[in-house]
């Protein structure tokens, strides 16, 4: 049972300011800080690591028998519709809400959620975009990245290539050794300026999904745990997939839509809608 304090806290609204909402724009990521007080965090940590961990014992290999994606982060998407608690999380009105005002939509769509959890000693993560790996009509995209304790520079915090999802070159690349080296390559020739900050505690990142950024390798002794909530547009639709990860995304995170039709699914529902509009 979620405490009644902790459900009033995830549906407050927080309003940005305009020079965020600018930044934003610009940039194609925005670091806000105490978006979730300390009592919500220490509460999802608990459950969100219980359910991490019994994945760890039943289905990953050792650190050393993994490649550089495996060695990047523990990674277990949609928890909402495995736990009643995860759920209050990501059907959160406080965090949709940003959503909704950084990327001037009528609202937003849950596209999924992902627990990213990197392993004292895991690698680091390779440059690269996510809509590499998504089938969707629209840059109207953004990813909440929730740290669910303080990230100091040795676990691996994110960094950022700001007013990077300009650039075309890299886009058709997933996550891989390649494309740490590619994109890196093609970064170094842009006057897009690397941002990697440590995040403080409640403190919350939002990057569009054709931004390119990545992570270091967590140097500390404990685990670098994040929940991370996908949303997409409320009037997105879906494209043809232009990739066979694409086609898999179709196939998993929005089953039963249909091409050039506004992805409407049982599992991608509306998580606000702003009363602007």
């Amino acid at each position: 049972m979620i405490p009644t304090s902790i459900q009033h806290h995830l549906q407050e609204e927080i309003t940005l300011s305009p020079e965020q909402i600018e930044f934003y724009q610009i940039n194609r990521f925005i670091k806000i800080r105490n978006v979730l007080n300390q009592t919500s965090l220490e509460f999802f940590n608990q459950v969100i690591s219980n359910r991490l961990e019994k994945f760890r014992e039943e289905k990953v290999d050792p650190l050393e028998k993994r490649d550089t994606y495996g060695k990047a982060f523990l990674q277990v998407m949609n928890l909402w519709r495995e736990d009643e608690q995860i759920a209050a999380l990501i059907f959160s009105k406080r965090l949709a809400s940003l959503a909704t005002q950084l990327m001037g939509t009528q609202g937003v769509r849950l596209y999924h959620d992902q627990a990213l959890f990197k392993e004292p000693g895991g690698g680091f993560t390779p440059w690269h975009a996510d809509q590499f790996y998504w089938p969707l009509s629209s840059d109207k995209t953004i990813t909440a990245w929730i740290p669910l304790q303080a990230v100091p520079r040795e676990m691996g915090p994110l960094e950022f290539s700001a007013g990077s999802h300009r650039i075309i070159e890299g886009r058709e690349l997933g996550i891989s050794d390649e494309s740490e080296q590619k994109i890196a390559e093609r970064l170094k020739i842009t006057d897009c300026p690397h941002i990697s900050e440590p995040f403080d505690l409640g403190e919350i990142s939002f990057h569009s999904g054709w931004v390119f950024h990545r992570a270091g390798p967590n140097l500390s002794g404990k685990m670098r745990k994040v929940m991370t909530i996908i949303y997409m547009d409320s009037e997105m639709k879906l494209k043809a997939p232009s990739n066979s990860n694409q086609q898999a995304d179709w196939d998993t995170w929005c089953p039963g839509a249909k091409i050039d039709e506004i992805i409407n699914t049982e599992i991608n529902p509306v998580l606000f809608s702003s009363p602007k509009f």
